[in-house]
């Protein structure tokens, strides 16, 4: 499975993209907090909305650390919207309809798709330090019970 070109170490690739609200996000906005990353292909499918809601869950969990967590994917903000209020999220995503950020993270790789090879986010997360370097990077995640190893692994590198 092809993976991202980006590593632990090497500084974020700063963005502004718009929330479900449409307002502009900027990563560098959370310089001094962690910040999770997570890129995700579709609004309202099985596995995005599994991780989405996993995120969501846990989201005291990662303030109570200092981080927080922006979910990308190439979905228009109507759809993040209609994403959140169907499955009750508690999280900020944010569209990447060009995938610029998409190519910037490297997460774009071809994949099989009913016999046709495609071009396709692959689900991919970033840890990012208070500083903006990548700490940690998991490729071809699987939702399930992916929230809780990301936060298992930023308690790690805090120490506790």
């Amino acid at each position: 499975m092809p993976k991202t070109s980006l590593e632990s170490g090497q500084v974020s690739p700063d963005f502004c993209l718009p929330n479900q609200e449409g307002n502009q996000i900027c990563l560098e906005n959370f310089k001094g907090q962690w910040a999770v990353l997570f890129f995700y292909p579709r609004d309202n499918t099985p596995g995005c909305s599994l991780e989405a809601r996993s995120f969501s869950d846990l989201k005291k969990d990662f303030e109570a650390e200092n981080a927080i967590f922006l979910g990308v994917s190439r979905d228009g903000k109507e759809s993040h919207r209609k994403f959140i209020e169907k499955k009750e999220l508690k999280i900020t995503l944010l569209s990447d309809e060009k995938a610029e950020i998409h190519e910037k993270y490297d997460v774009m790789h071809p994949k099989n798709f009913r016999g046709n090879e495609v071009i396709s986010t692959v689900r991919t997360t970033f840890l990012i330090n208070p500083e903006g370097k990548i700490e940690k990077v998991w490729n071809n995640v699987k939702a399930a019970g992916h929230a809780e190893k990301v936060l298992s692994e930023l308690k790690t590198l805090k120490g506790k």
